[in-house]
């Protein structure tokens, strides 16, 4: 399939005029062939109507027609074989294999979505009969179930081309639940994503679907970015990036006529913490492992560890000493962008030039281009609690050892910490009572509590929460990754008294979708 360097804009391909963007390699620093129009606020209003004009439609397809549509997708995606796979590598610097895992992932979350939409749990439909006996007042015929939101930004995320962009989860779920969704390509991918787009786009042509159901803008991220969120047809945001981005956002959407919810995911450090008879049993395999997840994908990973703490001994040297080892046989690699690798780079140098830091191990900047050179540093506890902007994210391969001098300074190193995403323990049976302890805090900050494995790695199920307190994401009640997604675009609406003739057919007496309901109080399915 060609890229065009044009943005889809309903069923239309549209040039625009505002410029050009080109996309660059970072593996071999070099701009790829191909420029790509760069769009106007009038693109934006076009692709925004659109949107508003299919959504009443589209929000009240039947769930055989919405899985179908989210299955297309799934099938088109898969279909552009190695075209996508090349292109994605070319344009992040990522291995073909992590792509190829990467787009399976993509697919499953698709598929995920349509046996979602296929169930009908999602609409919590709810009845409450009429009790026209009732004293001292009768009670109304009632009826709830959830709708979409409507029309949805998305904002394609930086470090997953695929999984995380065009039709990632937010995409996805937004589809699934109703919401047409107007995508900004990330800059760093515009050819990946004018692929993606397409097999979108040739969906809906498939499915019979309006055209406004989907479109894809390029543009220069804050100015496009601001037009979009403040648009009056937008009615929520996706975004995952940085805190800084995610903020500028959600003052955006506080400030319009009519605020709308933004779901950012911004930033974590996700800790990690060692208990003592853990490391005293396999301080050498714990550490590999760790090692092995701060550098996973460059650590480019929102769930990369970029802190760990131990109780000061034996057990917490040693493993401090073997992670150290270990990182210096690892090898500096392409970062996704230079703006990422020169971001990450300060960051290092904060850290070098940081008062009581100690830089256990670094690796060589070896030669190339948006190189990240692993590190792992070490600093005490107390000195964390006194200057806590040491533990703040550097996004990379880099995390910091904190050495706590008793389970009371690592219980007060946890609640002086931000929202997170996650946060690891690693234990054994001695360790169980102690990290009891610890487990009431970890609730407060995270959104998901691991024992025993690394964070790197999210599933995409039923169960998986991918959220956390601000400023891990912008709304500490939701998830942008699993069946929890689509929860984000919706909203309840109850019926009194309605006409069957009227009744949506979620709610009618005889559940023709066959979906499980709240009856009285009684879970049911007819």
């Amino acid at each position: 399939m060609k890229i065009n360097g044009t943005m889809l804009i309903g069923k239309e391909e549209v040039r625009g005029t505002e410029g050009t963007m080109r996309a660059f390699n970072p593996a071999i620093g070099a701009v790829l062939e191909g420029d790509f129009g760069v769009g106007t606020d009038a693109e934006v209003n076009r692709a925004c109507l659109l949107a508003q004009q299919a959504f009443d439609s589209y929000r009240e397809t039947d769930a055989a027609t919405r899985a179908r549509f989210l299955r297309s997708i799934a099938r088109g995606i898969s279909d552009l074989g190695d075209t996508l796979i090349v292109r994605a590598s070319e344009e992040t610097g990522l291995p073909k294999g992590r792509i190829e895992g990467e787009r399976g992932r993509t697919v499953a979350q698709l598929e995920l979505f349509a046996s979602i939409v296929s169930d009908g749990r999602w609409i919590g439909a709810t009845l409450d009969s009429a009790l026209p006996d009732r004293k001292p007042q009768p009670r109304p015929d009632l009826r709830l179930r959830r709708i979409a939101l409507g029309p949805v930004a998305v904002f394609a995320a930086s470090n997953f081309p695929l999984a995380f962009s065009v039709a990632g989860g937010d995409t996805a779920s937004a589809l699934a639940a109703g919401c047409p969704v107007v995508v900004k390509a990330h800059s760093s991918h515009l050819g990946t994503s004018e692929l993606v787009g397409r097999a979108i786009q040739k969906a809906i042509a498939e499915c019979g679907l309006p055209e406004g159901v989907f479109s894809l803008l390029i543009g220069h991220g804050n100015t496009m970015g601001q037009a979009l969120v403040s648009h009056p047809a937008i009615k929520a945001v996706g975004f995952t990036g940085s805190r800084r981005g995610g903020l500028s956002l959600m003052r955006t959407a506080a400030n319009r006529p009519e605020p709308i919810p933004v779901y950012a995911e911004m930033s974590s450090v996700n800790p990690v913490f060692f208990f003592p008879s853990a490391l005293d049993k396999k301080a050498e395999a714990l550490a590999k492992g760790f090692i092995d997840s701060v550098t996973l994908g460059v650590g480019q990973f929102c769930t990369n560890p970029g802190i760990a703490l131990g109780i000061e001994g034996d057990g917490f040297q040693q493993f401090s000493r073997f992670a150290a080892e270990e990182l210096s046989t690892r090898s500096a690699a392409t970062m996704l962008s230079p703006g990422i690798h020169s971001a990450y780079r300060s960051g290092l140098e904060r850290l070098r030039q940081a008062k009581g830091v100690s830089n256990l191990a670094e690796v060589e900047p070896g030669q190339g281009s948006c190189l990240g050179t692993p590190a792992l540093f070490a600093v005490t506890g107390k000195q964390l609690l006194a200057e806590p902007e040491l533990a703040e994210e550097v996004f990379g391969p880099a995390s910091v050892l904190i050495s706590c001098e008793n389970l009371e300074e690592m219980h007060a190193i946890a609640e002086q910490l931000s929202g997170q995403l996650t946060a690891s323990l690693f234990i054994e049976e001695q360790d169980i009572e102690a990290a009891r302890t610890l487990v009431p805090t970890l609730e407060r900050k995270v959104g998901r509590i691991i024992f025993n494995q690394y964070p790197t790695g999210v599933e995409v199920s039923y169960a998986m929460v991918h959220g956390g307190p601000f400023p891990a994401t912008s709304d500490s009640r939701t998830t942008s990754v699993g069946a929890g997604a689509i929860e984000r675009f919706l909203r309840p609406v109850a019926y009194q008294n309605m006409p069957s003739a009227l009744m949506p057919a979620a709610l009618q007496d005889a559940n023709p979708m066959k979906i499980w309901r709240l009856q009285d109080g009684q879970l049911e399915r007819q």
